[in-house]
Formats: C-alpha cells, structure tokens, sequence
C-alpha cells in the first residue's frame, strides 16, 4: 500500500514543495525514512509511534518506508511529523486519496498525539499557493501567521485524532474571514513628545526616517541617546502589505513570533547587546538561522553603546550594509538572508562619557583614543548622520523655554510628506521599475539625475570635499542626506542650506562630531 502527501521544505528563506511518500507492505515489522534527513527528522519515527497509540491508533505491524523527496536537498525541522502520519493513515487505507489531494500538511506532533506549531510555516503557505495547493493543513497556534496569505483555505488542528475529520469536511478558513482579523492596524511606541530639547536630534531622526539613512548618536551620559533611537519606529511609516509579508516570513523561518509584528503594523527594531556574536548578528549555524541585521530587515537595527561592541563583530556589518543581505555558505548549500535595515547606533565620546568637557572627563588622551578606536573607519564612513546629543539644560528639561516640543505626529507628517515626494520621483519612474524606494538606495546613476546642483553648490561641496577630507562613498552620502533634507523643507532642488546642514551631520575623518 503506497500514499503520497505534500508538505513543505526550507532552505534558508526559500521554500520548496516536498512529497512525502510512505509504502505500508509485508515483511519484518519496521519503520524506516530516507531522503538525507536530519537528526530531527528522523526521530520523527519515534514521536509517530507514541503518538499513535497515546491516540488511540494502530500502527500497522508491517514494514513501513518513509521516502521525503527531492532526496538531493538537505531536511531538517519539525514539520515533517505530521505530513508522515498523514501518508501512514493514507497507506491504511484510513484516509482516501481524494482527501489528500491538492491539500498540503505540516506541523509537528508531541508524544500525546498533540500537534505542535512549527517554525516557517508561512514561507510554506505561500509557496503552496504559487504552486496551484487549494488547502494547507497545519497547526492552529501556527493559524495567526498563515492568514496572511490570501487566496488559499487554511485547516488549523490541535490533535492527530482531528486530522481525518478535518479532511473530510473540506472547510477551511476564507480569505474574508482573514481580512476582518488584519483591520486596526496601528503604528506603536515610544513618543518624541517625552524628551525634552534636543530639537536638531530630532531633524536629524527626522531625515534619517525619512531616507531610511544610518545615525549615529554621539554623548554624554543620559542626554536621551536611547530614547531618541527608540522612538523612530513611531515616525517610520507602517510596513506595506509586501513588506509585512517579507519581513513575516523571516520572523517564521526564525521561530520568532509574528503576532506583534502584523497587530501594530511598526517596523521591526533590534536592539542586539554588545556582547553579541558575530553568528547571532548576521546569522548562521550549522543550519544556519537569520541574525539580528535579518530579523531588522525593513526596519531599525540599533547598537547601544557602540564602541563596547567587539570590533571583529562590528566589521562584519560592512557586507550587509552595503549589498542589503547576507550570504552563508555551508556544505548543505549557499543561503541568503535579506538584510536591509537602517543601522541606529549610539556611544559615548570616552570611556567615562564625558569628553570633550574637561571639567568632567577624566579620561587621558591615550584612554580616548583606545575607546574610539574599536570602531573602524569604513563603519564610520558608512553612518550617513552623526549628531552630537548634549546635555539638556534644566528650562528645557522642566518644559520653562515655551516652545512647543515636537512629537512624534509633527515629526511623522513631515516623514510622510518626503516618503511622498520620494515615491513621486521613483516609484513612478519607468526607468527604476520600482527597484528604488528611499533617498539612501540611490546609486550613482540616480544621483547624477535626481541630486543636480547649480554652480555654487557644487564649489561648495568641492570646498567640503577637500576640507572634510570626503571620501567618494563620503561625498555620495552627503547628497543623499542633501536631498533628504530638501525633501522635507519641500524643495525641488538642492541648495546651500540643505548641503550646509547634510555637512553638518557628517562624521569628520579622524574628528569628533562638532569639534574638528
């Protein structure tokens, strides 16, 4: 008796459709499975026979062989429990082949007979729906994530007794129930409005939001460094449909919970401590998993108190910041993980934090530099804003000077009017086809049409040039950061204004922010 059941597979983010094909004959009882499968897939065998007798069902004394094709890819996970005893009751004769048909099964079984939630389940469902499946099966606690996907019914089980009623009935949820369970969607978080001063942070959130450009937060001790990092989700606009549903997927692949992430609608933000690895930053093992930088994939990554960070672990950013993935190769095959986050990182400027104000510091010139020094120069030249957070004076702080503080509101309209004036230049481009999104992904190309600048602004920026000691990726930043900033005054074109300020927020080479 033979059965064939489909499922899915993973490698690294991509998603394949595996065929799960079981032959119940006569002969020495036993239970073998083949396909290059990982220790975690083979002891499928053993959770399959508890759990059918803990459920009440009999596993056929017969020679049973379990083949997962295709045999040429590497199988690891979970999920391969249910789909085998799926296509073990199949070969029974216990579930008709009609049943199975066009219906893709995956979930994980306890020994009770529970069906467990799985890790990728939402990669799988998509590739399910390309690949023409009209029906997934799969754990209820794994439901929340799947719905999602559109255009496809969904069949959440709790229990391997369930699975055969579920069948039967051919029901599963509607698209129209899903879409009722997605509305409300809102964007969370700290606010602006709770720090007091720090009004040209602020612009400088602002434009890094607005451009999705990497910031650096340089100061003293509790001048507000984290909060104001904390608060960007609040002002960054809310995750598309397209982009939800990619980040989700990453989240899946990772066994991460989705559910805050499609309540709030926010983009994701990643604070890794300093201690970190450099695997758990950019990902890998020996299957290898998605890294901090992929799991802020369309959102912040932050790195509080950078320059305790090892600086072995921060020079493996470079790559990812640069070509906005990550790429592990291991003997099982290559994968690749997106990664194109905005980097948030703050620091003090020494070791007690209070440099350059030597009525405080106590640090000696050599204790400086030996602290600054963990941080490379290609990761300060990638930062695109640097803005030194001072100490806020005590009007300010008690709300005395009165001006209105900005919020986040304030700060988010003045985002969304940039984002917009950015999509009118890009997303409607034909030349672009949409591959451009923010001010910070243009290249070179993109700046000789859409960064011009008259004669005098481009004295200007060769006066910069030589005086701030700019790179060639220096000198691209800054117009980009230029054209951000244009973009929210409103402005058409680039002007000494917008240059002045995008110098202003540049790390000098080899100086402190403000200072050289």
């Amino acid at each position: 008796m033979y059965s064939t059941i489909i499922t899915g597979g993973l490698h690294g983010l991509d998603c394949y459709l595996a065929r799960v094909e079981v032959d119940c004959s006569r002969g020495l009882p036993g239970f073998e499975m083949v396909g290059l499968l990982g220790s975690e897939v083979k002891e499928a065998r053993e959770r399959i026979r508890v759990a059918f007798r803990n459920a009440d069902m009999e596993l056929p004394p017969m020679r049973i062989t379990v083949n997962i094709s295709p045999a040429s890819l590497h199988k690891a996970g979970t999920f391969y429990d249910l789909p085998v005893a799926a296509g073990i009751l199949a070969a029974q004769g216990l579930l008709p082949a009609e049943e199975t048909r066009q219906v893709m099964i995956a979930g994980e079984l306890g020994l009770s007979g529970a069906v467990r939630p799985v890790r990728g389940i939402l990669p799988m469902v998509l590739e399910a729906r390309r690949q023409g499946i009209k029906r997934c099966v799969i754990p209820a606690e794994n439901l929340e994530e799947a719905r999602l996907v559109e255009g496809i019914r969904l069949s959440g089980i709790r229990s391997l007794t369930e699975l055969s009623d579920v069948l039967r009935k051919e029901e599963g949820e509607k698209p129209a129930d899903r879409k009722k369970r997605q509305q409300g969607v809102s964007v969370q978080g700290p606010d602006f409005g709770e720090i007091r001063g720090q009004e040209g942070a602020k612009r400088a959130a602002a434009a890094a939001a607005a451009g999705f450009h990497h910031m650096l937060l340089i100061g003293p001790p509790g001048a507000g460094k984290t909060m104001l990092a904390r608060c960007l989700p609040s002002i960054l606009p809310p995750l598309s449909e397209e982009e939800r549903l990619e980040t989700a997927s990453i989240y899946s692949v990772a066994g991460l919970p989705v559910g805050e992430l499609l309540r709030t609608g926010s983009r994701p933000f990643v604070a890794p401590h300093h201690t970190v690895t450099g695997r758990a930053l950019t990902g890998g093992g020996q299957v290898p998993r998605p890294g901090a930088v992929s799991l802020a994939h369309r959102g912040v990554l932050f790195l509080d108190e950078l320059a305790e960070f090892r600086r072995a672990t921060l020079d493996l950013l470079r790559q990812p910041l640069e070509e906005k993935q990550v790429r592990i190769i291991r003997s099982s095959g290559a994968y690749c993980y997106p990664a194109d986050f905005m980097l948030v990182a703050a620091m003090n400027p020494c070791p007690c934090g209070y440099y350059p104000d030597r009525n405080r510091c106590r640090c000696s010139p050599g204790q400086v530099a030996r602290y600054l020094s963990g941080i490379s120069g290609p990761i300060l030249d990638r930062m695109d804003l640097c803005m030194e957070v001072e100490r806020v004076e005590f009007d300010a702080l008690m709300g005395r000077k009165g001006r209105a503080e900005m919020d986040s509101s304030t700060l988010r309209s003045l985002v969304e009017g940039a984002r917009e004036r950015q999509e009118r230049r890009f997303l409607h481009d034909p030349m672009l086809q949409g591959r451009i999104r923010c001010n910070s992904q243009m290249g070179q190309k993109e700046l000789s049409r859409f960064c011009t600048l008259g004669f005098s602004e481009q004295q200007f920026l060769e006066r910069m040039f030589e005086k701030l000691g700019l790179t060639a990726r220096s000198c691209h930043r800054l117009l980009r950061v230029a054209r951000t900033l244009a973009d929210l005054d409103g402005e058409e074109r680039i002007g000494m204004d917008q240059l002045s300020e995008a110098a202003c927020l540049r790390l000098p080479a080899g100086g402190y922010p403000g200072k050289a």
